[in-house]
């Protein structure tokens, strides 16, 4: 795969320092091996996306093993698919993308985060492969240039997505259904809010289309309070719900439902 520069879109080259287009425009190697390819117009804010804290609770629950049923099946998925180049498009840490480097040892491996802090952390699990700093709206690769695309638990920019597919190439995407976490919600809210597993699909854009989708679903069992608060911390409701309601979580063991759904939709 091909970088492009993220300002004027032209081939980025390799340099005694990190990378440069023909227009001078350069971007340093991080000493932790990633290439912050975010220019400072392209932030919405100073630091965009997860900070230390959210993500040193996601890196301590993952690695906890708590979600590790739902990281082999998305590697066996990819395995299956067998891609020469593959992008985790909004790699977060990076526990689910080691899972991907590891079924995928010979494939051209990249992933991208918006989140420095979290990419920092992301490139120990895998050093060999491609870290960046980038947005996932403007992902700097060269159009059709990923035979799979991997999205878990991300948002998605969908027109992005069909750019950077190569013909027959697809989306791997990791959601959760409507079941998913359902005991703590009800125990945040006071009314817990509905939703269409398959709303998603509606933004398939027109020359991708759904050929595989599946659900996994278990029972976790939460016995350890810093387990409890590190899901409270990764999670939209770590700040949505009140400080009581998330005293009352942290403070007694209780079980969860995980529920996944795996779409893997392909480019025509």
């Amino acid at each position: 795969m091909k970088l492009i520069c993220p300002l004027c879109q032209a081939p980025l080259n390799t340099t005694a320092n990190g990378l440069a287009c023909p227009a001078n425009h350069s971007f340093d190697r991080a000493r932790q091996g990633y290439f912050n390819l975010l220019p400072v117009q392209h932030k919405k804010s100073r630091d965009p996306g997860d900070n230390a804290t959210m993500v040193e609770a996601r890196r301590r629950f993952l690695d906890g093993g708590h979600y590790r049923p739902l990281a082999a099946r998305l590697a066996r998925l990819a395995a299956d698919r067998d891609p020469a180049r593959w992008l985790d498009i909004g790699c977060g840490e990076g526990y689910y993308t080691g899972q991907l480097a590891e079924a995928l040892p010979e494939a051209d491996g990249y992933a991208l985060d918006i989140s420095r802090e979290a990419v920092k952390r992301a490139c120990r699990r895998a050093p060999h492969l491609n870290w960046l700093v980038a947005s996932m709206a403007r992902v700097p690769l060269e159009d059709g240039s990923c035979d799979l695309l991997a999205s878990v638990f991300s948002p998605l920019d969908w027109q992005e997505a069909l750019r950077l597919l190569a013909p027959g190439g697809g989306l791997l995407r990791m959601g959760p259904t409507r079941s998913h976490l359902l005991e703590l919600r009800e125990k945040l809210y006071d009314e817990v809010r509905d939703y269409d597993d398959e709303k998603h699909l509606a933004q398939v854009p027109v020359g991708m289309h759904l050929a595989h989708s599946e659900t996994l679903e278990y029972r976790l069992q939460l016995d350890a309070a810093e387990a409890r608060a590190d899901l409270l911390a990764m999670t939209p409701h770590g700040w949505r719900a009140n400080a009581e309601r998330r005293a009352a979580v942290i403070a007694a063991p209780f079980e969860v439902t995980v529920s996944i759904r795996y779409d893997w939709i392909e480019k025509l």
